[in-house]
């Protein structure tokens, strides 16, 4: 297995001889409008891709959308994506991707098994309180197959319940978690923090942990510095923060 961190949450995963493009984001910096309400006004993507569009999609056999918010499945990828490109989502948004005039949708409710991989969708919480439900249904999925370890992709969630029991059903060996700590000027983060990603450490012991999803959008307000120096204060082991671009093999 490898893993490629693209840019925020979208990954270029080789996974049993085939490759998934996860959260296609594929906007030039700065020319999204900030999200409202947050602590800064600058304007998204903060940074560029790191590689072309075309190499990215350079041998895509899938392409799995954990939700439809604009960072994780842009107009740009709308554009770029061809409309036969198997797309692997929720159930609650396979109307609006087949609305975008994409034809080979797949939603999971629990799981299905393509080319030789079981595809397993697991939940989460966008936030909590009104903002969570704001934020509407989000999921993480969970690819297994003979030969490789098992990867849990938590999505856009904190730690709660549902991530906790998707380490316990499928004991991954790679788990990587949307960080970056986004937040309004109200409320709580909606995505994970420091707090969160030491408590998906100390929940399982075993799995080589990878945190992405930030210093990209502008409500997301932990870098990778902060969080590298708390990994290392509370010397916590097996957890990777990578660079946009670079390549994790596992």
């Amino acid at each position: 297995m490898k893993v490629q961190l693209i840019r925020h949450a979208t990954l270029k995963i080789n996974y049993k001889n085939r490759t998934f493009l996860v959260d296609p984001m594929f906007s030039i910096k700065s020319t999204l409008p900030a999200v409202a309400n947050s602590a800064n006004e600058f304007r998204n993507p903060l940074v560029d891709l790191p590689v072309s569009v075309e190499s990215i999609l350079e041998g895509i056999d899938a392409v799995i959308i954990s939700h439809l918010h604009r960072d994780h499945f842009d107009d740009a990828a709308i554009i770029h994506l061809p409309k036969e490109i198997q797309i692997i989502c929720q159930p609650e948004d396979e109307g609006k991707i087949r609305e975008l005039q994409f034809t080979q949708v797949t939603p999971i409710e629990k799981s299905l098994k393509w080319n030789g991989i079981r595809i397993s969708r697991t939940k989460g919480e966008h936030g909590t309180g009104k903002i969570g439900e704001k934020m509407g249904p989000v999921s993480g999925f969970v690819l297994e197959g003979e030969g490789e370890k098992t990867l849990y992709l938590a999505g856009d969630t904190i730690w709660c319940n549902d991530v906790n029991e998707a380490i316990l059903e499928y004991h991954p060996s790679v788990i990587i978690l949307n960080g970056g700590e986004a937040q309004f000027l109200q409320g709580d983060p909606i995505t994970m923090g420091p707090k969160d990603i030491s408590l998906v450490r100390e929940s399982y012991s075993e799995a080589s942990i990878v945190v992405v999803h930030m210093e990209s959008w502008n409500h997301c307000l932990l870098t990778r510095k902060q969080l590298n120096e708390y990994i290392e204060n509370k010397e916590l082991s097996h957890i990777v923060v990578p660079m946009d671009g670079e390549i994790l093999d596992y």
